[in-house]
């Protein structure tokens, strides 16, 4: 062991020619750069995964309905379907507009007025999904001689949920409004839902 006569300190360590002392330093630095490594090696192997589960362009293409309402009368109501799920369009009645827009917004459940549900100039045409918002069943109303419901709008018999002539939750289990799909009028007469 060294001494102090040979220059060298008590509290220093001495090491034989050839011996390397490893750095801890050094040692923290290799794990945390390995780790990141194989992080971002394990992202670049699952993004074309996770891509290749996005939908094709021809699927996108397909994800749009264009529907001609010219033939829909003032207060009737067709099924169509977009996306798999029924769509209703309702061509609303001045008697009905009126009767909408005569509930105040904050006696409702789900607070939305007409005008928030409709097109601005187009607040006759309601174009909801027509999927109750209780547990997915498909409320009457939206054709010939069905039952509307108390309220005049849809109904579904399920479980008692009943709608206004705007598509809106007045009674019944719901916990919202019918949902209102994007959409667009492309002319008078046509209009692009999705």
């Amino acid at each position: 062991m060294a001494t102090l006569e040979d220059g060298v300190s008590p509290t220093q360590t001495v090491v034989p020619p050839g011996d390397v002392i490893e750095n801890p330093r050094r040692r923290d630095y290799l794990q945390i750069a390995a780790v990141a490594f194989a992080g971002v090696g394990g992202g670049v192997t699952l993004l074309p995964l996770i891509n290749s589960m996005n939908p094709d362009a021809s699927t996108l293409a397909l994800s749009t309905t264009e529907l001609d309402v010219s033939a829909i009368e003032p207060g009737q109501a067709i099924k169509a379907s977009f996306r798999k799920q029924p769509l209703f369009v309702r061509n609303l009645t001045p008697a009905e507009i009126a009767a909408a827009d005569a509930v105040p917004v904050s006696s409702l459940r789900d607070p939305q007025s007409l005008a928030d549900r409709t097109k601005e100039g187009k607040q006759n045409w309601l174009i909801t999904l027509g999927v109750c918002t209780h547990l997915g069943c498909v409320p009457l109303g939206a054709g010939e001689g069905e039952n509307r419901g108390p309220f005049g709008g849809y109904f579904c018999p399920c479980h008692g949920s009943a709608y206004d002539t705007a598509g809106r939750i007045r009674q019944g289990p719901a916990p919202t409004n019918l949902a209102v799909p994007e959409y667009e009028f492309t002319s008078d007469t046509v209009v692009v839902v999705g």
